[in-house]
């Protein structure tokens, strides 16, 4: 459980979670890559809503951020696929508690 009253690190390491994770993006891509490794096509249809442009600038984010890795195969024309790395496998609990938060944020402001 976090402390009270305002902990200098522990602000420190949910603002370094937040940059690392920050839009609206970047967690329903790596729940999309938490099955299986894709290419890009397949995970732009499985992010309903996305552009190319901007799923190229989260992919490139969350490969800085070492949450998915990206291959490259040597054939014609080349393959690339992204997969998701043990270090973004271990924000699985945090994707499941934002799955059911959301559940019950949804039903208590639209009763659904």
């Amino acid at each position: 459980m976090l402390t009270k009253g305002g902990c200098p690190k522990t602000a420190l390491s949910i603002k370094d979670a937040l940059e690392a994770l920050e839009g609206r993006w970047k967690l329903l891509i790596l729940f999309s890559l938490s099955a299986e490794n894709k290419r890009f096509k397949q995970i732009s249809k499985e992010v309903p809503g996305i552009t190319d442009k901007t799923l190229s600038k989260e992919l490139k984010s969350l490969e800085a951020n070492k949450l998915i890795k990206r291959d490259v195969y040597n054939t014609f024309p080349p393959t690339v696929e992204y997969s998701i790395t043990s270090h973004g496998k271990s924000l699985e609990k945090v994707m499941e508690e934002l799955h059911y938060w959301g559940l019950l944020h949804r039903k208590k402001i639209i009763g659904k």
